[in-house]
């Protein structure tokens, strides 16, 4: 098993080192990164702080069988960059290991620290046997 409390110190970590970068455009290089695993803990760390820097009330991320991956946030309803199939695959699991969320649908709540601040940030999940789907709801 997967320590899941490393995992949530290095996606706060990648917060840290990626404060003052734009979200958006290291989004869209993720998926070309070769460790596909730290590739996701690297996006779910942009997708935190787009969310913060834009005020949106949620981030979501789903996965389908065809291995499409769509990304939305909620502030107005817009696409985000796509991470790709494996690493949007290891985001949704990446997600889930830090909320401790088994089950098919589940929500929990996880503490959020980024440099002298913190938050609770809700985590809703969904698996329906042909889509996966992850959401980030920010308070």
């Amino acid at each position: 098993m997967k320590d899941a409390s490393s995992s949530h110190q290095k996606i706060q970590d990648l917060c840290d080192c990626f404060a003052t970068s734009d979200p958006l455009k290291e989004m869209c290089e993720v998926k070309h990164d070769a460790d596909t695993n730290e590739a996701a803990l690297k996006w779910i760390a942009l997708a935190v702080l787009h969310g913060i820097n834009n005020n949106a009330e949620e981030v979501s991320i789903s996965t389908s069988k065809d291995g499409r991956v769509r990304v939305t946030a909620e502030y107005r309803k817009a696409e985000l960059p796509s991470p790709g199939s494996i690493v949007g695959e290891k985001i949704i699991q990446a997600i889930r290991t830090v909320a401790h969320i088994e089950g098919a649908q589940e929500k929990a709540i996880i503490a959020f620290g980024i440099r002298n601040n913190s938050m609770d940030l809700k985590i809703k999940s969904r698996s329906d046997g042909i889509d996966d789907k992850v959401t980030i709801v920010f308070p």
